[in-house]
């Protein structure tokens, strides 16, 4: 909902729960006036009238108060939008106009034909923000950088900033630490968003899980990008952040073209950082994730049973397993394709190897479907060897600088996706092969970091750095038109590209390559501040887990960990014995129980994976099931108690597993004293009202 003043200077955008509120100025200043509890436009309208400090030699009033500070005139503060021209650098706006479309509120300034529109949209209690910057001149116009939003905080003393870090085989990996003055910059010069940064981050000064006031911030781009969060002198507090890692230059406009940036959204919350991540979920389903009321089906997926080695024999041998044990989806993962034998050779030739699949994939994918599951293969369509076809053809398309040495890295370069060819042959490939056969999923890999971002001819390169994610973004959405029946899967080497811009186009993410079931715990634990569980992939492999650390586990510890998102195998189903097979099945059937709850229903995490218990619960209408695992046990110590959230304190709700009735606010004990014994040890406890 969108309130306007009379004099159409002052707005207010509210949600449920909150309130977002801006003012204009007599002199075309726009001003932030609170972001917060819900209040009603009289109250934004008595902020208004406060008056801005006086000016001081060293000091800017609009410095902290700004809702989109530029570069040019008194400001100081780091700029969103930098504009250069032949003439000039810097902006100096003019206001032009205030609409509304639906709940879209767009205020639209000028500097001389320069359009620069601020968008406005409230979904529940989640703002989203994003600029469109117009060129409507004569002349060229260099955006050396043009962020999202710049959010700004209420005065505080004591704000604490939470980020998810880490690196391959480590992400999403929560911390927090006081925030000081000065600036505090995360972001990706890699050209995908990145092992190292989820691009979101929380404000606090004292919440809990489950109480306090939180502020978060998630950008949605899926290339290079920056967050920058600055505690400012008067001790404000300000987050801005967009496509981009520097100021270099962005994007060069041509007469008439234009430009927009992602979407970077924010969300307050009362709820504490539990109630903040809820609010965020239930915002993914309803607004972001495709077909987010759909389950996600059980997959198997190949690769680390078989690696490069396979045949079709082969597959369908692992597919009458993976069967067997309930599956609903089979992946064919890297080596179907090309001369792919290893990672040296066959990426960019997107058509069956004939020695391996002498007539193509659709004979094996019928056999699947004939067994009840769904049939997916791997791509890594953004990529390619230069032991190829399509290099040997093309070696022009690829990113790189002149003169230089074009840097491998796993044996691959990196195809320039901003050309208009190589995006029609990628189209033109991958719609031949989802035609060919009768395939459900694709399994989408970016295994590599830009490097030789060059792109020789082009007058403007810089430009690649964005027109590459904005290909990414276009290819995917043709793919999914012309073949609306398959579903997508977003990978970059496990968790390298999670952000809400590719989850608006895709209908899950794998989230790391660890799938250490303990490893993992902290990594689904960080996930779930941002993300909801049912676009999180996580899968049951083999033990000891060869491919990381040698840690050995049991297969019910492996399924917990993993029945906590998508759940998916992945270890050798041939090497299982018959007494594996059986167990496998059981926990399959049970997830398939718990899904709704899983996949659907509001996520509360009880106690974090930081040694000895931990557990997550998920609520959906009248049922819960809790999912809990020992990491350790010590000194003939009991497991500890667990109190349930989100359950109405005046019900009855009866255990599946104990055949305990609690009464009134469930505190778990007994079920998770006879279902937890000793070291990696896991269970899974379920309550319906009576």
């Amino acid at each position: 909902m969108v309130d306007i003043a009379e004099n159409g200077r002052t707005w207010l955008l509210s949600g449920p729960h909150s309130s977002y509120a801006l003012h204009l100025t007599d002199a075309d200043e726009l001003l932030h006036l609170h972001w917060g509890p819900r209040i009603a436009l009289a109250d934004a309208e008595a902020l208004a009238l406060r008056p801005l400090p006086g000016y001081w030699p060293f000091e800017s009033p609009l410095d902290g108060r700004e809702e989109y500070p530029v570069e040019g005139g008194p400001r100081f503060v780091r700029p969103a939008l930098s504009v250069r021209t032949e003439e000039r650098r810097g902006t100096e706006w003019r206001f032009e106009s205030s609409r509304t479309e639906g709940d879209e509120l767009r205020l639209r300034f000028d500097d001389d034909g320069v359009g620069i529109t601020l968008h406005y949209r409230m979904r529940g209690d989640v703002v989203e923000r994003w600029v469109t910057v117009v060129n409507g001149g004569p002349a060229r116009v260099e955006l050396l950088r043009a962020d999202a939003a710049t959010w700004t905080l209420p005065d505080r003393e004591g704000w604490r900033l939470s980020q998810l870090h880490g690196r391959w085989a480590a992400e999403s990996r929560l911390t927090a630490a006081p925030l000081t003055y000065g600036e505090k910059v995360i972001g990706s010069r890699r050209g995908h968003t990145g092992h190292q940064h989820l691009p979101w981050v929380a404000l606090d000064t004292d919440a809990t899980e489950e109480r306090g006031e939180v502020y978060g911030c998630a950008l949605g781009w899926s290339g290079s990008w920056r967050i920058a969060v600055a505690q400012l002198p008067d001790a404000r507090v300000q987050i801005t952040g967009g496509a981009g890692h520097d100021d270099s230059g962005l994007m060069l406009l041509a007469p008439g073209e234009s430009y927009t940036t992602p979407v970077f959204a924010g969300l307050w919350s009362d709820g504490g950082f539990g109630g903040a991540s809820r609010a965020w979920h239930a915002y993914q389903r309803a607004h972001v994730v495709p077909d987010a009321g759909r389950d996600r089906p059980v997959l198997f997926n190949s690769w680390e049973a078989t690696y490069f080695d396979i045949s079709e024999e082969q597959q369908l041998a692992l597919a009458r397993r993976a069967a067997g044990i309930g599956v609903e989806l089979f992946v064919v993962d890297d080596g179907w394709f090309g001369a792919r034998t290893s990672d040296r050779a066959g990426l960019g030739d997107w058509t069956p190897n004939p020695d391996r699949f002498p007539h193509g994939l659709a004979p094996l994918a019928g056999q699947v479907h004939d067994l009840g599951m769904r049939f997916g293969v791997w791509v890594e369509p953004e990529m390619v060897n230069p032991d190829s076809e399509l290099y040997r053809a093309h070696p022009d398309w690829v990113q790189y600088q002149p003169g230089r040495r074009r840097t491998e890295l796993r044996n691959q370069l990196v195809l320039n996706l901003a050309r208009a060819d190589v995006q029609e042959y990628l189209f033109e490939r991958l719609d031949t092969l989802l035609s060919s056969a009768p395939i459900d999923y694709v399994k989408w890999d970016f295994n590599r970091c830009f490097t030789d971002a060059g792109w020789p001819g082009e007058p403007y390169p810089q430009r690649l750095w964005v027109d590459h994610v904005n290909a990414l973004y276009g290819l995917l959405d043709r793919l999914r038109a012309a073949h609306p029946g398959v579903a997508f899967e977003s990978c970059s080497g496990g968790g390298g590209r999670i952000d809400l811009g590719v989850l608006g186009r895709t209908d899950q993410v794998w989230t790391s390559d660890n799938t250490d079931p303990l490893d993992r715990l902290a990594i689904q634990h960080g996930f779930t501040q941002i993300h909801p569980a049912r676009v999180m992939a996580a899968w049951v492999t083999d033990s000891p887990n060869a491919q990381l650390n040698g840690r050995v586990s049991s297969l019910r510890f492996r399924f917990v960990s993993a029945m906590a998102g998508v759940l998916g195998v992945g270890g050798d189903l041939t090497e299982w014995s018959t007494e594996e097979l059986a167990e496998a099945r059981g926990w399959i059937e049970l997830y398939k129980e718990i899904r709704p709850l899983v996949q659907h229903g509001e996520l509360y995490r009880l106690r974090p994976p930081a040694g000895g218990l931990s557990a997550v619960q998920y609520l959906r209408g009248e049922e819960a099931v809790v999912l809990a695992w020992l990491q350790a046990q010590s000194y003939g110590e009991p497991v500890p108690a667990v109190r349930l959230r989100g359950l109405d304190p005046t019900a009855s709700y009866a255990c599946r597993e104990t055949g305990e009735v609690h009464r009134g606010a469930v505190l778990l004990h007994h079920g998770l004293h006879t279902g937890l014994k000793g070291d990696l040890d896991a269970t899974v406890i379920r309550l319906r009202r009576i």
